[in-house]
């Protein structure tokens, strides 16, 4: 299939119709609606299974290159990966509907003003890889009550088109149009979503640092920007050690391929010496490749000299750089440097050191003795996430049901006239 043979333009008033109907629902209605997109993605694991499998072996021989092991993961399903896809549907179908939450007041006048949550209308999703992300934009939009026009990337295509198969068996027909896949691996298809203004409401892109920027530099449709993640995890002097191995070895090592990964560490000074060698060594073990600054060379000296460009640049592969730094505030230099204001993570005991890092580091979203993999929908509680924006308005960190709703005023008068 083709852009000629895709009709985008009746895909997004078909949209516009079926999210203005699913507006209309209640919290029972919509929550069944989730619980039968749950079952039918059970029910067709078969045929979702059999299509990843074709987007696997396509990616294998990709340009006749090797493709690494992170990629291959990102794009991977499975009957564990498919049954939690499901789960997590579950629990967006339980938790409260932001839809109708209002505050209300009173003027001086008798005005009685109410601010009450209500949908964007379409949202648009451009993303890569993850077949996982076309369940869970779903799932979210049907909750928050809009419609989603879904563009998940070439290597995917098979894997989408099946899961956005099984879902719409799920969709009373007069909603089916609620969640839309634009069904071709045309390029011409995102630039038409970016220029798609009035038609989306919003635009989210996910996915590598270059589909991100032309989205927010080219699109003139409103953005969420759902940054990179060039994620840090600094270890204080007075940190636990045996604690900071564990938090890095599940920072970095977990799943390298995605975005809330560890990629950079930074080690305090006093205790590089004996750190250093300690974590090297399991990281070796695990396959990461380590790269560093001129003091840790001097500690590990036959590791790859880490240069400017690896500072800011998000891996997603089995590669961290290390940085040695004198103490709390350089680690904060450092980070706010470098980072993609994703995750940042501190380790340390010292309850002074670590109130001073929350607050100075800016980043969506800041762990005290804790992995940067919690930085998820999930793991937050919003039973899954439309992405994790690194911008500050109007939603930073990961975005579940809230953050895919705005709001209207409603006034109430009795006949007051302006003087």
């Amino acid at each position: 299939m083709n852009e000629n043979s895709f009709d985008l333009e009746e895909t997004f008033v078909s949209a516009k119709k079926s999210g203005s109907r699913l507006a209309l629902m209640d919290s029972t209605e919509k929550n069944a609606v989730l619980e039968k997109m749950a079952g039918a993605l059970e029910n067709n694991e078969t045929e979702i299974l059999a299509a990843n499998k074709i987007d696997l072996e396509n990616a294998k021989v990709k340009d006749k290159t090797k493709v690494k092991e992170s990629e291959l993961d990102r794009l991977m399903l499975n009957s564990q990966r498919l049954k939690g896809i499901a789960q997590d549907i579950r629990m967006v179908a339980a938790l409260p509907d932001p839809i109708g939450g209002e505050e209300m007041w009173t003027r001086p006048n008798g005005l009685q003003i109410r601010r009450v949550r209500v949908p964007f209308g379409v949202i648009g999703a451009i993303y890569e890889s993850r077949p996982n992300v076309t369940a869970d934009i779903a799932s979210l939009c049907i909750k928050s009550a809009n419609a989603c026009v879904l563009r998940g990337s070439a290597s995917a295509l098979n894997s989408n088109r099946a899961i956005v198969k099984a879902i719409k068996s799920a969709l009373p027909k007069d909603i089916e149009g609620a969640v839309a896949f634009v069904d071709t691996p045309d390029r011409s298809a995102v630039e038409r979503m970016m220029n798609a203004r009035g038609k989306l409401d919003l635009l989210i892109p996910r996915g590598g640092a270059e589909l991100i920027k032309r989205t927010v530099e080219n699109s003139i449709v409103p953005v969420i920007e759902t940054g990179t993640g060039n994620c840090h995890v600094f270890v204080d002097e007075d940190a636990d050690q045996q604690m900071a191995e564990q938090i890095i070895i599940n920072s970095k090592c977990q799943r390298p391929g995605v975005c809330n990964a560890e990629e950079k560490l930074l080690v305090h000074e006093k205790i590089a010496k004996e750190f250093i060698p300690k974590i090297a060594k399991r990281l070796q073990q695990k396959g990461v490749e380590i790269r560093g600054c001129e003091k840790t060379l001097r500690i590990l000296p036959r590791i790859k000299a880490a240069n400017e460009e690896d500072w800011p640049r998000e891996y997603l592969d089995l590669i961290i750089a290390i940085r040695i730094v004198r103490n709390v505030a350089e680690a904060i230099e450092h980070i706010n440097k470098y980072n993609s204001k994703h995750t940042e993570a501190i380790i340390t005991k010292n309850h002074k050191n670590a109130e001073l890092f929350t607050k100075s580091v800016d980043a969506a979203v800041v762990m005290v003795n804790a992995s940067t993999r919690f930085t998820d929908g999930g793991q937050f509680g919003f039973g899954a996430e439309i992405g994790i924006s690194t911008q500050k308005l109007h939603a930073r960190g990961p975005m579940g049901l809230r953050e895919l709703t705005t709001y209207k005023y409603i006034v109430q008068g009795s006949g007051q006239v302006r003087a």
